[in-house]
């Protein structure tokens, strides 16, 4: 029982506070008549008759396709990476001058570079959303792996663990919390790249499609688009905390534990 008040805690507060503001907007813009700023009414039937029309698979699912592949290949990257610096120190120390100026490199000031060698087609879009998500994950991924007790890594080899058993058994688990708040955090950045990338050089998906619907002036699909956009990442957010809540059970078990 105490759970379950919990999570219906929970989930007041994460649909409350965008509930208000909807709330705020919907009463807040009633009856506007400024060209720029329609009301909350116009922009949801602009949303349902354009967005959920034709649009939801001929902007939205290629964009979602886009993200999924740039955000799975920057997991993938900096996971696997973020594990190899964070074990071994001599590849860190080759290692880490030439990420810290990778990644002091925009992602967007690459785009016309990947335009060069990738065209302007999905893969494009794909390593520019890669390009941007990929350091949160690796940087945390490299944090937890420093962070894992050394006790526990001799205990490990003192009982003859393989390269492999350690790993899985003992290193990712350690440094999985710190691997999903990268991963966490990631997940914005992929998002905002999805849709800049999308604003050069293409013809679909929701950058692309809020920029030409700004230059057409058709206003409430435009303001439609962007909440499109919020609702993507609000839905995004709370996929990604169930799953979180799901893989990291244990930890959080085990904090309480302590605490108690």
């Amino acid at each position: 029982m105490t759970w379950l008040l919990r999570r219906a805690t929970s989930l007041a507060f994460i649909v409350g506070l965008p509930l208000v503001v909807f709330v705020a907007l919907w009463f807040g813009t009633a009856g506007s008549t400024n060209f720029y700023l329609p009301s909350m009414q116009v922009i949801m039937d602009s949303l349902a008759s354009d967005w959920l029309g034709s649009r939801l698979g001929d902007d939205v699912l290629p964009s979602l396709a886009r993200l999924a592949m740039g955000y799975l290949l920057a997991a993938v990257l900096g996971v696997g990476l973020g594990v190899l610096v964070g074990l071994s120190r001599p590849v860190r120390q080759v290692l880490e001058p030439v990420l810290e100026f990778f990644r002091a490199i925009p992602p967007p000031v690459l785009v016309p570079v990947l335009i060069l060698f990738a065209g302007i087609g999905t893969t494009m879009k794909v390593f520019v959303i890669a390009s941007g998500a990929v350091w949160p994950i690796l940087l945390n991924s490299v944090e937890g792996v420093r962070a894992v007790d050394p006790v526990q890594l001799d205990t490990a080899r003192c009982y003859r663990f393989s390269r492999r058993a350690l790993l899985r058994r003992v290193v990712l688990p350690a440094a999985s919390p710190q691997i999903f708040a990268g991963l966490r955090q990631a997940l914005s950045i992929a998002i905002i790249l999805m849709v800049i990338s999308e604003m050069f050089a293409a013809t679909n998906g929701l950058g692309f499609a809020i920029v030409q619907l700004q230059r057409s002036f058709a206003i409430p699909e435009m303001w439609a688009g962007i909440v499109v956009l919020g609702l993507l990442g609000f839905v995004l957010s709370i996929l990604f905390r169930f799953v979180e809540d799901r893989v990291l059970a244990w930890h959080r078990g085990l904090r309480r534990a302590e605490r108690s």
